[in-house]
């Protein structure tokens, strides 16, 4: 898992920069020839997915080394490290768009913003339509993994997208006598990118805190302890996550009058079923509790 793990990561990271790399700059352009700021400021935030990119493939490639002496558990939360990492990067962008925004809308000189010509109109569409379809195939090859950087680096796509919208709306509204909804286009980025950071720092946080599986994937590995011989009960289930894998303890309830040999068999198929079952789960602990 681990080898197709990377390899699945590091294909899709690299479609993203260069997408994102021919998009930013056609972006970038159009938005000076047309006199958008809205595209720049777009143009802006899909440069800033190929810097985030980047922290994400480093991420996963460090997440991915092999336990050590030092970290007997392996480097798995190196993958979250990036994605609060990544947030951060497009919280700063965010900000940094919003305050240019703020300024030019509170100095009532709207006679002087230009209107953006149609060039923009169509870099807008354009960069609607890839990086929405940049959004799903990072997101399905995410899912295929179980990598949050990588979920984190596809909604990083779907804010572009968004915020592509904002500025598509903005471009509109210029052109039809209202030059400052340009501007106001801007500072709607600001808070689509805003969001989007504050979803991946939180999904970052509670793969760093061990926060527990959903009730599904909990139901699902329950379901798989009790199907196997000789399980009467599951007494406990405890989950964590940690980075993109899955950590286990479990407990079951086995025949009291069965030898110490019988109830290891059974611990060891509840072991073998769920790591064999469930690829995301990583290790876990089977304790064989006697019935009464």
């Amino acid at each position: 898992m681990e080898n197709n793990f990377e390899k699945v990561a590091m294909k899709v990271s690299y479609v993203s920069i260069v997408a994102n790399v021919i998009l930013s700059l056609l972006k970038l352009i159009a938005g000076i020839i047309a006199y958008s700021g809205a595209m720049i400021s777009d143009a802006i935030h899909s440069a800033s997915d190929v810097f985030s990119t980047i922290i994400v493939m480093v991420g996963i490639h460090m997440s991915n080394k092999e336990s050590d002496k030092e970290h007997p558990y392996g480097h798995e939360r190196m993958e979250c490290v990036a994605a609060i990492i990544l947030s951060t990067v497009l919280a700063i962008t965010g900000l940094g768009i919003g305050y240019t925004a703020v300024v030019k809308i509170f100095s009532g000189n709207y006679s002087d913003l230009v209107v953006p010509g149609r060039l923009a109109l169509g870099a807008a569409v354009l960069s609607i339509a890839v990086k929405e379809a940049m959004f799903w195939y990072t997101k399905v090859n995410a899912d295929r993994i179980h990598s949050g950087a990588l979920m984190a680096d596809a909604w990083h796509h779907r804010s572009d997208a968004l915020s592509s919208v904002g500025a598509l709306i903005g471009i509109v509204g210029a052109r039809l006598g209202f030059p400052v909804m340009d501007t106001v286009a801007s500072l709607v980025i600001c808070f689509f990118i805003g969001k989007a950071a504050y979803d991946i720092f939180k999904d970052a946080v509670d793969k760093m805190v061990d926060k527990a599986c959903d009730e599904q994937v909990e139901q699902g590995l329950r379901r798989c302890a009790l199907a196997q011989e000789g399980v009467l009960s599951v007494d406990l289930l405890r989950t964590r996550v940690f980075g993109n894998r899955i950590y286990v303890d479990i407990e079951i309830t086995a025949d009291g009058n069965e030898t110490l040999r019988e109830a290891h068999c059974i611990a060891e198929q509840v072991h073998d079923s769920i790591e064999r079952d469930f690829e995301e789960v990583k290790h876990i602990m089977v304790h064989v509790n006697p019935s009464e």
